[in-house]
């Protein structure tokens, strides 16, 4: 029987702090986020600079460190300018949205175990829930609001584009990663992050083959598909490179923020940073044991006591924000059909099948089928699955055709086409008659093309 540490909390724990504690705790969270926000920009661009052979920010501060609190400080000052064609009110109740859906998001993610606050035990979370973790992907789901009010309240149409397009990405990935949680609910039994770390506690002990074993803690290892397929989401929920479709400079120019600029501006880079936070913290508490010591620190009798879970809990959001700035400085900006064929067609599918998997290995270690034909018809599914995985035929692409039935098929009123030789009529510097001067005007054959000695030499003459 799994047993669980006095410190760890309870749903009964939550509910009971004085208005002074709960005040302390929120205040706490507020101004991490804000401290990480701060960091997280200064780190991504020292770990960038480092990947790129550049010197980074160095100038403001020890070492450059205090560069991001400058431009913090820098941003509310700018200069403001509001679009004519702007709705007023939406236009600043947009970026108020963003930002506060990513900090109300934190609010049910556990920091650390029970705590002494001024004599007062009280666990190191805000608050919890029964559907916490629905809390955070609602907060998500509204978080979209801000991005489409933008882009709709702008009034211009670059802005417009990227709303529409951030919002349909961040719908389609949400999706996906709803789907990769359902494995966490099905395997802990609850949705409650502080219960969800409670299930990782210890190895879950099961038996294969007549081997007494046990499975690692960490929902990560046991439910890989899903730790993946929630790491590949969460990049694109939160639009970040090689997702970060809704900022493509070359084709929106910024996206739904274009017409922004001064404190408003600031709200959407400060939600966007706070959202890597949240879905990294998130990661954490459902798939890497939250606040838990990670072995061998989880040796150490006093590992998982006090407000050292607090540190172990920092570096694993700090090493999943590298993940992000990793695959920054790393890979292309994906097109943007190819990311949308990707969730709705790839990860949509697997996330189903995994889930359908999982559910039929809990019935059957639930059953009262024999041990060994348990194992057996797990241990088929899985194979079956490997097979058709790998055995599954690749679609052929459909071979492109010439050319000239390209410029065939083009709709009427199509742009022209360049010549295919290349050959583009003479300069007018090298016209010596006005016989030659006519027909390249009207687009024809002028006949005879200066040779390169008579191109020079009527250039001379000019000169």
């Amino acid at each position: 029987m799994t047993t669980y540490l006095a410190e760890s909390p309870t749903l009964a724990d939550f509910g009971k702090d004085v208005w002074w504690i709960a005040a302390i705790k929120v205040v706490g969270v507020f101004v991490l986020l804000l401290l990480l926000t701060l960091f997280t920009i200064n780190y991504e661009r020292k770990v960038v600079a480092r990947m790129a052979v550049r010197p980074g920010p160095n100038q403001v501060g020890p070492n450059g460190w205090l560069q991001s609190l400058t431009d913090g400080l820098k941003l509310p000052f700018k200069e403001e300018i509001i679009p004519f064609t702007a709705d007023k009110i939406v236009y600043f109740l947009a970026p108020v949205i963003s930002a506060v859906c990513a900090f109300t998001a934190f609010s049910v993610i556990p920091l650390g175990p029970m705590v002494s606050i001024f004599g007062h035990q009280t666990p190191l979370q805000v608050t919890d829930t029964s559907v916490a973790v629905l809390v955070v992907l609602a907060c998500a789901s509204m978080g979209v609001y801000g991005v489409v009010l933008a882009g709709w309240a702008s009034g211009s149409t670059y802005p417009l584009l990227g709303a529409l397009r951030s919002t349909a990405q961040m719908i389609s990935y949400e999706v996906a990663m709803g789907l990769s949680i359902v494995a966490v609910f099905m395997t802990a039994g609850t949705m409650s992050t502080s219960e969800i770390i409670r299930a990782q506690e210890n190895g879950n002990p099961f038996q294969l083959f007549g081997l007494e074993l046990t499975a690692p803690g960490w929902f990560a290892i046991l439910l890989l598909p899903s730790f993946v397929i929630y790491a590949i989401s969460a990049i694109g929920e939160v639009n970040r490179a090689p997702f970060d479709l809704p900022e493509a400079e070359s084709e929106l120019v910024g996206g739904f923020h274009t017409e922004y600029s001064s404190f408003k501006f600031a709200m959407f880079f400060l939600a966007e940073y706070i959202n890597m936070i949240t879905v990294s913290a998130v990661c954490t508490t459902l798939f890497l044991g939250g606040w838990r010591a990670p072995w061998p620190i989880s040796i150490w009798d006093g590992a998982n006591e006090g407000w050292w879970p607090l540190l172990w809990f920092l570096g694993k959001v700090l090493l999943l924000l590298f993940g992000f700035i990793w695959l920054r400085g790393t890979l292309p900006r994906l097109r943007y059909d190819q990311f949308m064929r990707f969730g709705w067609k790839v990860l949509l599918p697997i996330s189903l099948l995994w889930i359908v998997v999982l559910a039929g290995i809990r019935t059957l270690q639930g059953s009262d089928v024999a041990t060994g034909t348990r194992n057996l018809i797990i241990g088929a599914i899985v194979i079956l699955i490997l097979l058709v995985a790998f055995l599954w035929p690749a679609r052929k692409a459909a071979p492109e055709p010439d050319l000239a039935e390209q410029l065939a098929n083009r709709p009427p009123g199509s742009y022209p086409v360049p010549p295919l030789d290349l050959q583009v009529p003479a300069s007018p510097r090298t016209w010596r008659t006005v016989a030659e001067r006519e027909p390249a005007m009207a687009g024809g054959d002028t006949g005879s093309t200066p040779s390169t000695d008579d191109q020079a030499g009527s250039a001379d003459k000019e000169v």
